[in-house]
């Protein structure tokens, strides 16, 4: 191990990958829930819509998701450019170390450290990038089933599971989406590892209070709340009027 490898170094990596991972439980714990979580019963409700309409009325359907899977294309494509860059790096860990080194701004590590550092980020991109292909590779499977929803009653049992999975699938899709996404947040804690491990816990710390704050308590998330909770409300008003 390296000299000056340490006890808060390890508990710097370990806090990143743990607030990482315990993100969901977390706003679970709190009551919250994720917003992709929340926006379930939304996607629910629009595949029953798209069950209900002919097919030459889903332009509007067909524009959206094809945005949403740009965007994942997007964060691939841009993961991949990245990564690529540090695993090359990593190939010259030595001469990218002594350079840095001679700086005067950069603190003073071993290139053990400096290596471990540097592997903690390419990891963390990695996953990202798996998660982004992840999620492309589930909305394709959701744009198949979305396609075999036909024009008939959402109210039979056949299609309530229909447009159920369909939902599953389009919001599992979307997690891993904000999972990908969530890491470039991770990533910025871990470019504090070169600095210390003690700036590194204390920038985890920040990132995940920032993510939880806008998944739990910012304006467009009560907005959201609110949203799914009168769409909840029409719901039930609609079984009610349709019993009657």
């Amino acid at each position: 191990m390296p000299y000056d490898f340490d006890l808060p170094h390890l508990m710097a990596v370990g806090l990143i990958f743990l607030m990482w991972a315990a993100y969901g439980p977390i706003l679970s714990l709190l009551g919250r829930g994720t917003l992709n979580a929340q926006l379930h019963v939304v996607r629910l409700r629009w595949m029953r819509m798209l069950l209900n309409s002919p097919r030459e009325n889903r332009v509007i359907d067909a524009i959206m998701l094809g945005q949403l899977s740009n965007s994942m294309s997007f964060f691939g494509s841009a993961t991949l450019i990245l990564l690529a860059g540090l695993v090359g790096t990593l190939a010259s860990i030595n001469h990218v170390h002594a350079s840095l080194t001679t700086m005067s701004f950069f603190p003073p590590m071993s290139l053990g450290v400096f290596s471990m550092n540097f592997a903690s980020l390419t990891v963390i991109m990695a996953a990202a990038f798996f998660s982004f292909t992840y999620a492309l590779r589930k909305l394709a499977y959701a744009l198949a089933m979305i396609g075999g929803l036909n024009n008939a009653d959402a109210r039979t049992p056949h299609c309530t599971v229909m447009i159920a999975q369909t939902a599953v699938v389009l919001t599992e899709s979307v997690k891993s989406l904000n999972n990908g996404i969530r890491g470039y947040y991770f990533a910025v804690s871990a470019l504090f590892l070169f600095v210390g491990p003690y700036v590194a816990m204390a920038v985890t710390i920040a990132v995940s209070v920032l993510l939880l704050y806008r998944q739990g308590f910012s304006t467009e998330s009560l907005a959201i709340e609110r949203y799914v909770a009168a769409m909840n409300d029409l719901e039930v008003e609609a079984e009610r009027e349709g019993k009657l």
